[in-house]
């Protein structure tokens, strides 16, 4: 089924994404990522989520696509060009595996029956078999930003606006000029929010904040998520470029929420605290944060 674009927004998902240097990827792929980025429009995160849930309308459904993706975001680093591959399919497949645990079974079998996500477990697990190291340069999340990401950067690293520079843009259309996506109408701008740091820094921020966890309190989801983060940030080029992006919940908030969202600082605040003994600055970080949080991830159950 041919690819779906239209002028609607697909929400809600955050992602952290690596943009590596041209560099570190071997031939021939170097070589089309090279002409990859000397093209002038290139399709957003909104025209990916739109291709994957049009592939999900057939009977029966195509949860992973055929074929990897040949798309990736281009940022421009210091006058060094570094591009974050999509791999679409491969983060197909790893979200198929944790989808068990996000819908109720009938609810699964209804959306995607038994022997689909079967075919696509055996693809999979052949695919392995040749690609043992291969890993996603983009992770997402959906209804929230998980902590642990905010650990990796700074508040002065914060970027708001209605357009945040090269990269993808978080309401699906060209972040310079609101260009049509990929073919459709052309996509209103709407508010963007965005972090972006070098790989040197994100690696330092999170060796320091998992440093702290460990010596103040007792091992817990918060050190988990900090100790996998930093296993997948190490797959990669010292000199990559880090991002959080706050993607399709940008609609989840209001303007005037997003303009007050500064959620890395009271990260960084709480995880200082803890460092110096400040046990109260550290509670009255994590209540502000995680009020926060709760308000947009209660609106995954609203109707």
């Amino acid at each position: 089924m041919p690819a779906v674009s239209s002028s609607v927004l697909v929400p809600y998902t955050s992602y952290l994404r690596v943009y590596e240097p041209l560099a570190a990827f071997p031939e021939p792929e170097r070589t089309h990522w090279t002409r990859y980025a000397r093209r002038g429009h290139r399709p957003t995160a909104q025209d990916e989520q739109r291709r994957s849930l049009a592939d999900l309308l057939p009977t029966p459904p195509v949860p992973v696509r055929v074929h990897e993706s040949p798309d990736a975001f281009v940022a421009e680093v210091d006058g060094v060009v570094c591009v974050c591959p999509w791999r679409t399919r491969l983060r197909g497949w790893l979200a198929l595996e944790e989808l068990g645990e996000a819908l109720p079974g009938a609810l699964l079998d209804v959306a995607l029956p038994p022997v689909v996500r079967g075919q696509a477990a055996a693809d999979y697990e052949r695919w392995r078999e040749d690609n043992p190291d291969a890993r996603p340069w983009i992770r997402s999340s959906v209804w929230q930003v998980p902590v642990g990401w905010f650990t990796l950067f700074s508040d002065d690293e914060r970027e708001y606006g209605t357009a945040v520079g090269d990269g993808p843009a978080a309401a699906g259309g060209d972040p310079e000029g609101g260009e049509p996506a990929e073919g459709g109408e052309p996509v209103p701008y709407a508010p963007a929010l965005r972090y972006r740091t070098p790989m040197v820094q994100a690696r330092r921020r999170l060796a320091r904040g998992l440093k702290t966890l460990r010596d103040t309190i007792d091992d817990g989801p918060l050190t988990e998520s900090l100790v996998d983060v930093g296993r997948w940030l190490e797959e990669f080029h010292p000199r990559s470029l880090v991002e959080l992006d706050y993607g399709g919940l940008v609609h989840a908030l209001s303007e005037e929420q997003l303009a007050k969202d500064h959620s890395a600082a009271d990260v960084a605040e709480g995880i200082a605290a803890l460092r110096d003994g400040d046990g109260e600055g550290a509670g009255a970080a994590y209540t502000r944060f995680t009020e926060r949080w709760r308000a947009v991830k209660e609106r995954q159950f609203a109707n």
